[in-house]
């Protein structure tokens, strides 16, 4: 079996240490070496050829922004970005997505144990190796997209449908698609996205700014409205609730489910107890089995269900699991999917 090389940057000879050595319990990973710094790295790089590279953002030098664009420039390899929970990490996070990281992931802290995030880090590493990273930077170059004609006349407003989205490895920029094309009347929407805390916040915030609907990171008790979005935080599972004709949104802890927290499952779960055939489920790109049994659940409950094809998925992990479990009615390319969805609410 050949193993999956990985190149460890970051200027802290603790977390290359804890890395290391966690990684190295995985039979199907190798750390090949680590970086105290871009300079190093890039060396290495060169040198040992890695199939994944974990990169700090803030390191001395040179940051690990400015290496990024230098590494998706001269040579394109799957990046998962590994920061601190500080909003200002967040921020710059988001920034290195854009560019063309494939995954982030927080130091160990407060929020995460180390356990927690050797689990997390080797999933991330098996799903970024997957990655065709130069065809994803093209395909990020030729996303801008139009609003579809007379989308923001093609509903009207309606308090009980429901839209639920799950996504993973590369969801950001799936979702940076799909979002924008929904008009400011639609439904509403609630999104997990396998994200850390703070990461969460800055994402909505950018979502937000593309986006005809108000996408915010959800509160417990929010309500559920016409043209919001609402995105479960990172490190809180989102549990959709109703009241008589409202509905509402918990944001709790509890156990990882298939390894993530939050956890598509959870969401797609409740939604379907609750919403039933007034619901549509999304299921995006993304590694692992995260969603495909709340996926079925939903179709089991009278609601419609979509999962992104193979080609247009950065990992068709998760989106196969829901199709081989029976749990999905149309699959579609990434550009077809919010088309879908406007038909199916008319």
């Amino acid at each position: 079996m050949n193993k999956i090389r990985v190149l460890v940057v970051d200027d802290s000879a603790v977390v290359r240490k804890v890395f290391s050595e966690e990684l190295g319990r995985e039979p199907d990973i190798e750390v090949v070496g680590t970086a105290p710094d871009p300079y190093v790295a890039r060396d290495k790089i060169v040198a040992l050829r890695p199939d994944v590279v974990t990169l700090d953002i803030e390191m001395p030098r040179m940051d690990g922004i400015t290496f990024l664009r230098k590494l998706m420039k001269y040579f394109p390899l799957p990046v998962i970005i590994v920061s601190s929970l500080t909003e200002a990490g967040g921020a710059l996070a988001m920034e290195a997505m854009d560019i063309g990281a494939v995954e982030v992931i927080c130091k160990p802290g407060a929020a995460y144990s180390v356990g927690d995030m050797s689990v997390q880090l080797a999933e991330k590493i098996r799903a970024a190796a997957r990655v065709n990273v130069q065809a994803r930077l093209q395909s990020q170059a030729g996303q801008a997209r139009a609003p579809l004609p007379g989308a923001n006349l093609a509903l009207a407003k309606t308090t009980n449908k429901i839209i639920a989205i799950g996504s993973s490895t590369g969801g950001t920029e799936a979702l940076k698609e799909v979002l924008p094309l929904l008009p400011a009347t639609s439904p509403g929407v609630l999104v997990v996205q396998h994200m850390p805390p703070h990461f969460t916040t800055k994402f909505a915030e950018r979502l937000n700014d593309l986006c005809q609907i108000q996408v915010k990171e959800a509160e417990d008790g929010d309500s559920v409205t016409p043209g919001t979005c609402l995105l479960a935080p990172g490190n809180f599972h989102l549990v959709m609730r109703r009241s008589g004709a409202r509905y509402y949104v918990n944001v709790k802890t509890g156990p990882l489910v298939c390894h993530q927290r939050p956890a598509v499952d959870v969401l797609f779960n409740s939604v379907a107890a609750y919403g039933g055939a007034n619901a549509i489920g999304v299921i995006l790109t993304g590694m692992g089995r995260d969603g495909a049994s709340g996926m079925l659940k939903m179709k089991q409950a009278g609601a419609a269900t979509i999962a992104q094809d193979e080609r247009s998925c950065v990992v068709f992990g998760m989106p196969k699991e829901a199709i081989e479990l029976g749990g999905v009615d149309q699959v579609l390319p990434l550009s077809e999917i919010t088309p879908a969805i406007l038909r199916l609410l008319q």
